[in-house]
């Protein structure tokens, strides 16, 4: 979900027509009402860092790097935040319009940047997460429109487009695989996740809300998972999505849902609600105690960080 994009004022208008969701699953009776059923596992949320003013405050995407620090991309105050386990602030370092944040395979971190109107091209930076003062280095620009990112295991990005047809799929010496993005024709994805040899992505701009597998191998057999919603009034706005015991989680940005999809039958159910209006969703993996089999982490447009713990 972007500041720049037509589909984040529908959004915005949206929640405002339902009302900020509360906090916790068991609490929340504010949000929009889900189409879905609840899922059966009990989940518990709890704030892991405190947001500030909504919107102005908007921390939008998430990864750990696998050493013991969540880092957060903040899209408004254009940085990328490093927090420790014990909710520490360790660093902070500027990166203009930060969006979608993975770490590839050769251990750096990526982040999309000039993800807002103030930075119409934008690209991918990349840093060391080990570096006591990261600094950010170009290795992909002179793009535009982009929202998600995923890396798979050769270094090949993958980026999404919330107002364009088509998954970027650009090479790690930065050129285009043009031939691979056509294929992918998807009008309008938000979040991507790469599980094995499959890309899943949301798609923000249509009405059914689905969810859209990718063969990487093979991007024009690409086939619609499950669609969470049914007609305008009750679309989700779905933004970011993790893999999650064999399942995938999708945020729903309009309803501040957290949505459990069975990626092989479709069968989904709403895992949490009364969120504030989450933008992605990641397990927790090598972070502190927490268990990646149970602890999600989320970040909110209201600026908060929560810790999810399932089961």
């Amino acid at each position: 979900m972007r500041i720049r994009s037509l589909a984040v004022i529908g959004s915005l208008l949206a929640t405002l027509a339902v009302g900020m969701p509360g906090v916790s699953h068991a609490a929340s009776g504010r949000s929009a009402a889900p189409a879905l059923d609840a899922c059966q596992e009990r989940a518990s949320v709890k704030v892991f860092h405190e947001g500030g003013i909504p919107l102005l405050d908007w921390r939008e995407n998430l990864e750990f790097d696998g050493r013991g620090t969540l880092w957060v991309a903040h899209i408004t105050k254009g940085r990328v935040e490093g927090y420790a386990p014990d909710g520490t602030l360790r660093t902070s370092f500027p990166v203009s319009g930060a969006g979608g944040i993975r770490r590839g395979p050769d251990g750096m971190m990526y982040v999309n940047f000039g993800v807002n109107p103030l930075t119409p091209v934008g690209g991918i930076v990349r840093f060391d997460p080990t570096a006591a003062h990261p600094k950010p280095e170009k290795v992909v620009s002179g793009i535009s429109g982009i929202n998600g990112l995923a890396i798979d295991t050769e270094g090949n990005f993958y980026l999404s487009r919330e107002l364009s047809t088509g998954i970027l799929k650009i090479r790690p010496d930065g050129t285009k695989d043009e031939e691979w993005t056509k294929k992918a024709n998807v009008f309008g994805t938000n979040g991507l996740e790469i599980v094995g040899d499959q890309l899943y992505a949301s798609v923000i701009t249509d009405t059914s809300s689905p969810v859209v597998r990718i063969p990487l191998n093979d991007p024009a057999r690409h086939t619609t998972v499950v669609k969470l919603s049914k007609g305008p009034l009750g679309i989700k706005l779905l933004d970011d999505l993790t893999a999650f015991n064999g399942d995938l989680v999708v945020a729903s940005f309009r309803d501040g849902e957290l949505i459990r999809v069975n990626p092989e039958t479709g069968r989904s159910c709403v895992l949490v609600s009364g969120l504030r209006m989450p933008s992605s969703v990641r397990i927790a993996r090598a972070f502190g105690d927490n268990d990646p089999r149970r602890d999600l982490f989320v970040v909110e447009a209201s600026g908060r960080i929560l810790k999810v713990t399932v089961g």
